[in-house]
Order: structure tokens, then sequence, then C-alpha cells
């Protein structure tokens, strides 16, 4: 009980704070202790507990006290009523549970991947800056005992016990890592030497996610591994490309010299719920503007072709990498290759409004060809994406058409990680 008493006090004022404690024995009727019950009441008075005048009597004090004590127990009552309840998570025994850091574990990817860990019975701690990530991405795990989220950007040093990092953090859309490229370059140069220098301190596993923008606008296609990339060095797409590139680097000079456990996933194009509306990817994109009755935008003559996956998919390929003993780079991305602008196309007739497709200038470097070779996913990890592109779509709409509906902030929108696909 008076861990509960203690659990409300920080909604509660002082004198209320002052009669948990004092007289806690009245509610129970330990009124016998005459002697105990006379300096709790010389105590309430002394703090101001209650304003009296002289002509009060000790039995008056005791009535009221004995009044506010039970609307402090109501109070408890109805805190235990409303307690918060979360998604069903796997029971692992301390030989099978680890614990487990996600940077960037907020943002769109982050959050379903710290979903599937949680889900699995592991403890999982999440460090996010929330420059493009959102606390209500990760909400409904907040005050379960095996979660734990630190307001961090790693480009400061992070000093906890690990058994795997996951290192995500990173902003990954144009808009977003062009914004402030230097910060950019910091978060995948300086915070990727922070997350090694963790994992080489706690002797934990490391995966970073890498991208498909290392091989910049590709010569060869599909993309295997084994592309070294066309890049631009001082192009405005630099800053992430390069930034993810020398992260690579860092990874494996810390497995020559230090011998570090990496894992490298190259992650193509992805899609799903949660994805930043502002993001300014294709797929939110499209969707927000069709939902809205926009125009929507291609740019250049839109026969530039990306692959899409799902999010789940992705995650799935991501902890199949942690999880095998493989650490050369492998490529995570559906390789079903469609044009941008067929892709516009789909996206406004699932979503059934006849909005105009207008065409702007092209993006400088935007690569004109994306498909990945995941022929080294398949032989080792045994991975294949799995969620056809018309259901993550229709399921993505659907996240995004519930998100622009919202009117006020208790319209809750949460993606639950047990929503099945359907």
């Amino acid at each position: 009980m008076l861990r509960f008493l203690w659990t409300s006090l920080s909604s509660l004022n002082i004198w209320t704070i002052t009669l948990s404690f004092s007289l806690f024995a009245f509610v129970h009727g330990n009124s016998d202790d005459e002697h105990g019950n006379t300096e709790s009441l010389k105590y309430s008075r002394k703090h101001g507990a209650l304003s009296h005048n002289v002509a009060t009597t000790d039995a008056e004090y005791t009535r009221k006290l004995k009044q506010e004590v039970q609307v402090l127990l109501q109070k408890v009552s109805e805190m235990e009523r409303q307690q918060k309840s979360y998604p069903e998570v796997k029971f692992l025994s301390y030989k099978d549970r680890k614990r487990i850091l996600v940077t960037g574990g907020a943002g769109f990817v982050g959050s379903h991947l710290v979903d599937q860990l949680m889900l699995q019975g592991h403890e999982v701690t999440v460090a996010d800056n929330f420059f493009t990530g959102r606390k209500r991405n990760i909400e409904h795990w907040i005050g379960h005992e095996n979660f734990e989220l630190l307001n961090h950007d790693i480009v400061n040093p992070l000093f906890i016990e690990v058994n795997e990092i996951y290192h995500l953090a990173s902003p990954a859309s144009p808009p977003h890592y062009m914004y402030n490229p230097i910060k950019t370059l910091k978060t995948n140069a300086v915070g990727t030497i922070n997350m090694l220098g963790l994992a080489k301190r706690v002797r934990a596993k490391m995966l970073l996610a890498s991208t498909s923008e290392v091989y910049g606008d590709p010569e060869i296609h599909p993309q295997d591994e084994e592309y070294w990339g066309h890049v631009n060095p001082i192009g405005p797409r630099a800053c992430y490309d390069e930034g993810k590139r020398v992260a690579e680097t860092m990874c494996y000079a810390y497995q020559q010299q230090e011998k570090v456990d990496i894992r490298v996933a190259r992650i193509f194009n992805t899609f799903g719920p949660r994805m930043h509306m502002n993001d300014g990817r294709v797929v939110s994109n499209f969707i927000i503007q069709a939902l809205q009755n926009q125009p929507m935008t291609v740019y250049g003559n839109g026969t530039q072709t990306r692959s899409f996956q799902y999010v789940t998919d992705l995650v799935d390929g991501l902890v199949g990498l942690m999880n095998s003993n493989y650490t050369r780079p492998v490529n995570l991305g559906n390789p079903e290759e469609h044009t941008i602008m067929d892709f516009a196309k789909i996206i406004r007739n699932l979503v059934g409004n006849d909005v105009e497709i207008v065409n702007k200038p092209a993006m400088q470097d935007d690569p004109q060809r994306r498909k990945p070779d995941i022929s080294r996913a398949k032989q080792f990890l045994g991975w294949l994406p799995k969620v056809p592109m018309m259901v993550g779509i229709n399921k993505t709409i659907s996240y995004f058409r519930n998100e622009l509906s919202r009117q006020q902030h208790s319209e809750r929108n949460i993606w639950s990680p047990d929503q099945p696909l359907k």
C-alpha cells in the first residue's frame, strides 16, 4: 500500500503528502496508540497540514485527516484501474534475454525494429535525439520493464552495458539530411565511432544500418555488394552518401584492428506506417498528395526506377543479419522494380482520387536506376521479402489517411505492433 501511496505523490499537494505518512495509522483504526496519534497531530499542526483555530479539537483533526487520506486512497485506486496495458511479449530466461541498444529507435524503421525485439522478450534501450524520430512511434512501450528511452545524441559518447547494438541513427531522407549536412556527416562519422567504441568496450555485436546510397547513381544493374559505387563526393547528397561509406569503412577497420563483431546492412527504399509525413520520400509524397487532392509531383520524366520493400520485411532482414555469422555487407531490398511514374499511377488508383501527375525538374545526382541483387541475403540469411507491394501500400495509405484526419491531440493514430497484415 505504501508503494501505491508513494507513486501518487507527484499529483498531490504537500499537506496531503504529510497526511499520507504521518497519519496512515488512522485509516486502519490504530487509535489505541494515543501517544502516537497525538504526536502525529502535533506534527500536522506544526507544518500547516490543516488550517485551524484554537477551538479545534483533536477529534475534529482526526476526522478531517481520515477524510483526506480516504481521498488519497481513492485516487490511488483510480490509478490502479487505469494501468497501462502493453502488447504481449515473450518470456525469456536470463540466459536467452539480450540487452539491446537501438540508436534512432524512435524513427520510422527503428520503431518497427524495437517492436520486434520487444515482442521477442529482449531488454531494449532506445537512444534518439528526436531530430526525425517521434516519441509516439514507441510510446506504447514506455513504462514497460524491458524498455528504456534515452534522449541522447550519439555524436556524444554513451556509456551503458549492452549485448547488441543496432546503429540506425541518421536522417535518411533527402530533405532531412540536406537540412544540416555537417550534422549528417557528424552523425554518421563521429556517431558511428562512438557506437563502435561502445561495442569494443562492452564486447557487443554491432549492426550498421547502411544504405543503397553508397552505390550512388549506379553504372551496373542490378547492384550487388561487390559494386564500389558511383558517387559525387561534393554533390548535395554527398553528406549522406559519403557519410555512410565512411561509416562502413570504420566498421571494417574496427573489425580488423579491434576484433569488433560487426554486421553491415545496405538498405534499399522502404515504406510503411510511421513514415514521417514531411520526409520527402516518393511513397509518402505521393500518398499525401493523392489523399489531399493535390497534383502528384514527379521529378524528372518519371522513367527512373526504384524498388520498394515493406518495413516489416526489412526488420526481419536486420534481425536475421544480426543473428547470423555473416560479416560482409548485405543488400536488403525488394528486387521488384517500378518506374516512378508507374508507382505514382498505382498509388493514385489505390487512393481513388483522380489527381493530376505533374513533372518537375530532376533533382541533382538523383539515381536513375535502383534495384538490389539480394542473392547474398538469400544464401546466407535465408531472407526474402514476403509482403506484397499492394498490401503494404494499402496499409500505408490507411495510416496516412488516419494521420491527416486528426483534429486534436487526443485523436491518436498509433500503429500497434501486433496489427496483422491482410
